[in-house]
């Protein structure tokens, strides 16, 4: 227990700090937040996968992250000749030209190549296992990698200035709003449905992902969600330049109340998603790099589901209404 809550005090302590200084100093410090969450992560999933029987490359898909990013912040320093369409599409590239350089790294090593086949007792030739290997490779670039770095966009937003040039003069106060806002979903609906759901108990959600997980909990951890992101904007919409901000960004009451309602349910099913592949693993937590809590996909593993969801969802916001 103590474990537990030495862990969450240090991960409380990093984000508060992420959040200060992107307030304060530069975005580029939640940027270093969100490359070590998708590192850490693709390192997990690799090894998450390996033990599921999908050979993959750890080293490629802890690293990837590193180019990635790299990619996006070149997109946002050339942002006013490249639209986040662009920006996107380039990204989608990057993830290509990554699985590439995986089968190539199988293919120019050969003598490693057969020895792992060989280790494996694998029946597939050379070709096919070295295909196999890079696309197992790439889906530990799209998960959890290249959802995790929607957070990058959303802390960049306001650099989108061909996209969004209405959000440019606003100091950063719509990128910090909804960074918050996609960390603290998850958060919220993850507290609420154990208080819930151990309070309440009742029938099971999924008893054969995760077996401690209630519908009761499922419901409070949805509804205080919904409670307390409306209580959140009404108390930074009584600060008069926020509430100039969200009424130039079209944020709305009702607009957050929805979002945080699909932006729950959707954080529990990437937990129950995560739960699912580490029954198919056979292991109880996807890491060790927070006592009591498990690894960092074990404790982002909503965060990647919601973190597109929200991008996606307040663009909408921005483009459409």
């Amino acid at each position: 227990m103590k474990k537990r809550l030495y862990s969450a005090v240090v991960f409380i302590a990093i984000l508060v700090g992420a959040f200060v200084l992107k307030a304060t100093v530069s975005n580029y410090f939640f940027d270093a937040l969100i490359l070590a969450i998708a590192c850490v992560g693709g390192w997990e999933i690799s090894k998450i996968m390996t033990k599921m029987g999908k050979f993959n490359n750890k080293i490629i898909a802890t690293i990837a992250p590193c180019f990635m990013m790299l990619a996006l912040l070149l997109c946002f320093v050339f942002e006013s000749s490249i639209s986040l369409v662009y920006t996107i599409l380039i990204e989608l590239g990057v993830v290509i030209l990554l699985a590439v350089a995986t089968f190539i790294v199988s293919v120019v090593t050969p003598k490693k190549t057969r020895q792992e086949i060989e280790t494996r007792k694998l029946k597939l030739s050379f070709g096919k296992f070295s295909f196999l290997k890079a696309a197992n490779t790439t889906a530990t670039f799209l998960y959890p990698s290249l959802l995790v770095l929607f957070l990058t966009y959303i802390n960049h937003i306001e650099e989108l200035k061909s996209t969004f040039p209405a959000l440019s003069d606003l100091g950063g106060k719509i990128s910090l709003f909804v960074l918050i806002f996609a960390f603290l979903i998850p958060i919220i609906s993850d507290t609420f449905a154990y208080l819930v759901g151990g309070l309440v108990g009742g029938k099971k959600l999924a008893p054969k992902i995760s077996p401690n997980k209630t519908i009761s909990g499922a419901i409070g951890g949805l509804a205080f969600c919904v409670l307390i992101s409306i209580v959140m904007f009404v108390i930074c919409n009584s600060i008069p330049s926020m509430s100039e901000a969200f009424a130039i960004a079209g944020i709305s009451l009702w607009k957050v109340a929805i979002i945080s309602f699909i932006g729950s349910l959707l954080g529990q099913a990437g937990d129950l998603f995560e739960s699912f592949l580490k029954r198919r693993a056979g292991v109880k937590d996807s890491g060790k790099i927070m006592p009591g809590h498990g690894g960092m996909l074990d404790r982002f593993d909503s965060h990647i589901v919601v973190a597109p969801f929200m991008f996606i969802a307040f663009c909408i916001i921005f483009v459409l209404i």
